[in-house]
């Protein structure tokens, strides 16, 4: 770091001590103050806001991808809505402290990359851009690289006190944890708390078509009371139940389907989609996926309340953990080259892997375990994006912490600037980490689905 205690567009000379004007600003310098401020700092005026057919087209392609989710699966798309909704909100906080302690906002976009659509109100942009890839809310004057006017300069980022600066860049986190804990209420109060548990009852969750169970009836849902006079209430009990017959034997299966108990005869196949050397080759088979439903306790509205905050802290500890597990480059290695005996709990995932699990989530624990889903989600994104790390929120508040250690430290009534600048090889070394954190995930969520 350097002694900076003016920003970079004030410069004077050493000789005559004269004002100096501001160095050009290179495409260069404009990369990295876009990579220090997390998102775009180019403005553009009343007249190039995206819009016209273009952009209506678009926004209505958008909408068309998520009826077509919707149509697909209803659980990856409330997932997938829920997400969307949780990163606006992020943003929304960044943008509203910002707003409240005097700094100047021209910009606030969901997603990245080209425009797509905006329009102005005030001296701020809003719009949504082409990829999905999260969000950002320009607000000037992030660092001592960001180019700033003049007269501007009072509103910027780095010229507002500690604690505002500490404030707005720690909001986003806020939110994420502020959203949790709305949403594990909600979860709380209506349908009660997850616990460790399973209900005593047996679900389908899908049925082979080219099984026996289809074809013998059963379908996706039913509840499996018994097989042949064995009563089960785990998918555990079904497997063993199933295989104490043979292959070919036909077995009476009880289930409730809609309120009503059916008695379906089912002749088992044989299992050959285990390798020859598996005990469970060619023993009987039933052909379906199943699944116990958590089991919730009830609590009031003040139990759900005081839980609702109280659990937020459990689940911080873990995912602390967790983010240090994952960000081990040894880890990211043992996980693509040995998954069979790579810690699950150090495995990377992204968004479409926590959505393909939301799937099954759904079906098991309905609209409450998708939301719960989402709430842990939710503190995991706030935990992760407070690490001391650029161009993450967390690394700019640990700017914000050194540049104040340093004014106590010097004495000094102005400002400190830290040189971030000099800090750019480490924001890249961060970025290709992240990068590499985030192809690992896609392609094991791709190649090795999670569950």
């Amino acid at each position: 770091m350097t002694d900076q205690i003016t920003p970079r567009d004030e410069r004077h000379d050493e000789r005559s001590g004269e004002s100096l004007p501001p160095p050009a600003f290179t495409r260069s310098d404009r990369m990295k103050s876009e990579i220090m401020a997390g998102g775009a700092v180019s403005e553009h005026g009343d007249d190039e806001v995206a819009g016209g057919w273009k952009g209506l087209l678009s926004m209505a392609a958008i909408l068309a991808l998520f009826a077509w989710l919707a149509f697909v699966n209803i659980w990856i798309f409330v997932f997938v809505v829920g997400v969307v909704i949780s990163i606006f909100l992020h943003e929304l906080g960044h943008y509203l402290t910002a707003r409240w302690t005097g700094m100047k906002v021209t910009q606030f976009f969901l997603f990245f990359g080209p425009r797509l659509w905006s329009f102005r109100r005030g001296e701020t942009e809003y719009g949504v851009r082409a990829l999905p890839l999260g969000a950002f809310v320009r607000i000037i004057g992030m660092n001592r690289m960001d180019e700033v006017e003049p007269d501007d300069e009072a509103r910027s980022y780095r010229q507002k006190s500690f604690p505002r600066r500490l404030l707005v860049i720690s909001a986003g986190s806020i939110m994420h944890i502020l959203i949790a804990i709305v949403l594990l209420f909600g979860v709380y109060s209506t349908q009660g708390e997850i616990t460790a548990q399973d209900e005593p009852r047996v679900i389908v969750g899908a049925a082979a078509q080219e099984l026996p169970a289809w074809g013998a009836g059963v379908r996706d849902d039913d509840e499996i009371v018994s097989v042949e006079g064995i009563a089960v209430t785990s998918s555990v009990e079904l497997g063993e139940a199933v295989r104490s017959f043979d292959p070919g034997d036909v077995v009476d299966l009880v289930v409730i389907r809609d309120g009503e108990t059916l008695t379906i005869p089912v002749g088992l196949g044989a299992n050959t989609s285990v390798p020859e050397d598996d005990p469970l080759f060619g023993a009987a088979l039933l052909g379906v996926r199943s699944f116990s439903p958590p089991l919730y306790q009830d609590h009031g509205i003040v139990g759900s309340a005081v839980n609702a905050v109280t659990d937020v802290f459990p689940v911080t500890w873990e995912s602390t953990k967790g983010i240090v597990k994952v960000l081990n480059p040894v880890n990211l290695v043992n996980q693509v080259t040995d998954t069979e005996n790579a810690d699950p709990t150090a495995r990377p995932t992204t968004i479409y892997g926590v959505a393909t699990v939301s799937d099954d989530v759904g079906d098991s624990g309905g609209l409450a375990g998708v939301l719960y889903l989402l709430a842990i989600l939710n503190i995991f994104v706030g935990v992760f994006n407070m690490a001391p790390l650029l161009p993450l929120d967390g690394g700019h508040a640990a700017i914000a912490v050194y540049e104040r250690i340093q004014e106590k430290r010097k004495h000094t009534a102005g400002r400190y600037f830290a040189d971030v600048e000099r800090l750019m090889p480490f924001a890249m070394g961060v970025i290709v980490v992240l990068m590499m954190l985030m192809f690992t995930g896609l392609y094991l969520d791709i190649t090795d689905p999670i569950g």
